[in-house]
Formats: structure tokens, sequence, C-alpha cells
């Protein structure tokens, strides 16, 4: 009779199931997700990390592994795909994207960790054999194996192109960033090479929690009794947890007195609230409220003085963040669902708008890594007539002696000064006012009257901010 209680064996040895890991069977999944769905891994992650503490598998170390393997996937694809290509026969469009993504996990631990080389190979076959099957495994095990015969630094020196002959694809291979991408970048900073250095490693650190404490909802003493918490550097309403930890297991947070907000977006809702105004100051506006952190902040600074917010988002379901952002909110404020380039409200109404507007999310790499690979230089295409036709409806919406702000979260030329310049010749009756003295204490702003914030320098998002005056129909 037949022994039916095991598969055949193919070598004399017992067939031996593969061990389940769980912290990286997540991480394999959270990038599945991010290639298959193009979903983003802040998105993807946390209601993984949820599930797994539910079920028990997990425990705050193996959580704190799991992020930092998908992360810094992401974060160092493009470095690990130039290696992986020299270690695999084919070209790497040729490799199943599972397959593709295993291996990645597998070179992240060997050259981005400090997980012992064997265990980085041994548990990432073991994954290989749970989520690929046995052949391929064994294709796993052999790239791994050439990969770990060198450290980092020594594969850069065989994959990267030297600076002297190709600075921008030197840096796009060393610091994993599309070369596109790099010389833009390079371009907002103006030139230099120990800058643009700075910035793509910044943008590669794993950026901290950033809290606000929302004014007349909670405060800032407040939430520094949370563990590993810390002033912001810029903002009074900034709260930074230096650790990481779970912001939804903060009070403050979980009950929508404060949220999640980066400094560099604070930094923009504070100018725009304390930019001089000529005349009342009743009605504020946000013209591109989703999801609704700038909102919130505007929101509770508007209540303190007495005046109004209109929050505005074009997609209803964004729209609905906006107004949980808001609920709550000590004074009076409106959210509605419009498309900001037709607007409902009429022409001259606010005497502050602020139009943080889409764009390619340069300015966000930190934490939202997979944007870098997504993102295409005719993208800019794509943004550019939105940009403008929002920037001018905050110009018609605003009334004359009122203030609009500019925003964005990149700090490429076409998406920020390119716009302002180009929206501005056909308002003979607006002004850009220095943003800078509006952002007291911050250093390294550069000659104005517009302001760009950097990781490398601010600790924040690439955050860029123009000031307009309106000072005539």
């Amino acid at each position: 009779m037949s022994d039916t209680s095991r598969r055949p064996r193919t070598s004399g040895k017992p067939y031996r199931r593969p061990k389940k890991d769980p912290v990286r069977i997540l991480a394999f999944d959270a990038l599945r997700a991010v290639d298959e769905r193009d979903a983003y891994a802040n998105l993807v992650l946390p209601p993984l990390l949820r599930k797994a503490r539910e079920n028990g598998d997990f425990d705050g170390r193996d959580a704190a592994l799991a992020t930092e393997l998908v992360y810094g996937t992401l974060r160092r694809q493009g470095t690990y795909d130039a290696i992986i290509a020299q270690c695999v026969d084919r070209p790497l469009r040729e490799v199943d994207p599972p397959v593709l993504d295993v291996l990645s996990l597998g070179a992240h631990q060997l050259l981005g960790t400090r997980i012992p080389s064997h265990a980085a190979v041994s548990a990432t076959v073991e994954l290989a054999r749970v989520v690929l099957g046995d052949g391929r495994a064994k294709f796993v095990n052999a790239v791994l194996r050439k990969i770990a015969q060198s450290d980092l630094d020594g594969w850069l020196a065989k994959v990267a192109p030297p600076y002297d002959e190709d600075p921008e694809d030197h840096l796009a291979v060393v610091h994993s960033h599309p070369r596109w991408v790099v010389s833009a970048l390079w371009d907002s900073l103006g030139g230099g090479r120990a800058g643009i250095e700075e910035l793509l490693a910044a943008d590669n650190e794993r950026p901290e929690v950033t809290l606000v404490a929302r004014p007349g909802r909670a405060t800032t003493e407040e939430l520094l009794g949370e563990e590993a918490a810390e002033p912001g550097r810029w903002s009074p309403y900034a709260v930074r947890l230096t650790e990481g930890g779970e912001p939804g297991a903060i009070g403050a947070v979980r009950e929508g007195r404060a949220g999640v907000q980066d400094e560099g977006s604070q930094l923009v809702a504070l100018a725009l609230a304390n930019a001089p105004l000529d005349g009342p100051d009743e009605k504020w506006l946000d013209g591109c409220a989703g999801p609704g952190g700038k909102a919130a902040l505007l929101g509770a600074l508007a209540a303190e003085r007495g005046a109004t917010l209109l929050a505005s988002e074009k997609q209803p379901h964004r729209a609905g963040l906006v107004a949980k952002a808001l609920a709550g909110n000590p004074g009076p404020y409106q959210v509605i669902a419009a498309d900001g380039t037709r607007p409902p409200w009429r022409a001259g109404t606010f005497d502050r708008v602020v139009m943080d507007v889409p764009c390619t999310g340069l300015g966000a790499l930190r934490r939202r890594p997979e944007a870098r690979w997504r993102r295409r230089p005719e993208d800019l295409d794509g943004f550019a007539p939105l940009q403008r036709g929002l920037l001018r409806t905050a110009l018609e919406s605003v009334r004359v002696g009122g203030v609009v702000g500019y925003a964005t979260c990149s700090p490429h030329l076409a998406e920020t000064r390119a716009v302002v310049s180009d929206v501005l010749k056909q308002f003979p009756g607006a002004e850009l006012i220095d943003a800078r003295p509006l952002l007291p204490g911050v250093p390294e702003l550069g000659d104005g009257p517009d302001v760009q914030l950097w990781p490398h320098v601010h600790g924040t998002d690439a955050m860029y901010l123009a000031l307009v005056r309106k000072t005539a129909p």
C-alpha cells in the first residue's frame, strides 16, 4: 500500500512543509498589494498589522520588523533592482513580479538591515517556498546567495556608474530615485552635489510621526505626555513621536482633538492664517480640503477669531474625510463637495483662501516611497491645467485686500514657481508677499518671497508656499 501521508520523495529526503513566517508573509502581501492594485503602503499596511495583532500573530517587535521590510524594500527598490539584475540570467522584466518582490525583500534584509546573512537567506527562501513553491524557491536561493557575496557599498561600486561620468544616473542608482526625479529635484535645489545627496538620502529615511494639537481642542502639553514625544521643531502646535508609535492609540487623536499632520503642512496653514490683511477677517476658504488635516487646523484657528471656514473638496469620499476631521470644531464651518475650478460660491467672497493643489507628491517620498516609481514626467502635463485653474479660482474668490496661499507637496519648479508666475501674469491686481516672516524661527528659507521647505533641511515634507495679496479687482 502506498504511503499517502506525505508528498513523493524527490531526492531521497522526506518532504518538509515550509515554515510560515507571519512577519515576512505580511510584508510580501503588502508589496503585492502595492504592485498589483497600485495601493499605497501607508494605507495597506495598518489594517494588515492590526489584523495580525488581533489574531495574536504579532507583537510590537514583529510589527516594527514588518514595517521596516515593506518601507525599506519600497524605498530601495531601484537600487535593489540594479543589484538583482546583475545576479539573474534574464532581463528583470521577464522575472515574475511575485518572485521579484521576494528577491527584493531578501535583498533588503541582506543589504539594508542588521539581520545576519544566513538568517536573511534562509528566511527568504522559506517565504519563497510558502508563497511561490519549491521550484522558484531554488531560484530565489541561488540569487540571494550571489547577492550575499558583497555588502551594499561593494554592490554600488559595481552597479552605479561613476559620478564623474554620469552624475544623475549615479545618484539615481545609489539613492534609489528615478533619474528624472533626481534631475527635477536638483534643479529645484539650484545645483551643488552636497544638497542633492542630502535630499535624496533624507527621502530614504523613515520619517517621524508628527501630531498637531488642534487649538481649542487639545494642547501640546497633553500630547507631550505620551511616550517618546517631543515638541515640534517649528510649529507651536506640533509634537513628534520620535520612536514611531501608533497615533490611533492616543486618546486626543482617537477623539479628533489632535491629528497626524506633517509640520510642513502645519506651517502652510499658520502662514496663511497669520498673513496681514486689509479689512475684515471673517470668511476663510480651503479650496482643496481633502483629506482634511489642513482644514482641521485652519478651522480651529478660524474659530479662535470668530471666523468661518468653508472646506471644499471635489471628491465626495474625500469630502467625507474632511467632515470627519472637522467634526467637533469649536467654531462654525461648512464642508461641501465641489469642483474648485467651477466654484459654487460668488467671486470676492473670502478674506483668506488656501489652495493646496493636487500634484505629483514628490515632496512626500519619505512617506509614500512607491510614488517615485509610479510617477512619470508626463504626469506634470496632466496636473498643470488643474493647478493653474485652482490658483485662478483662488484669486477670483478672495476679496480685494485678502490673501491667497498657493501650496503644493512638490518642489518641482513646474508645479511651484512656474504655476504662480503664469497665473499672476493674468492678474495685474495681485502681488506676491513675503512668506518668510510668517514662518518665524524656520531657517534657510531662501531669497523669497515664496518658501520651499525640505526634508533634509527642515525635517518636513518638501512643501511649497506662495502668498498672494489681491490689490485690485
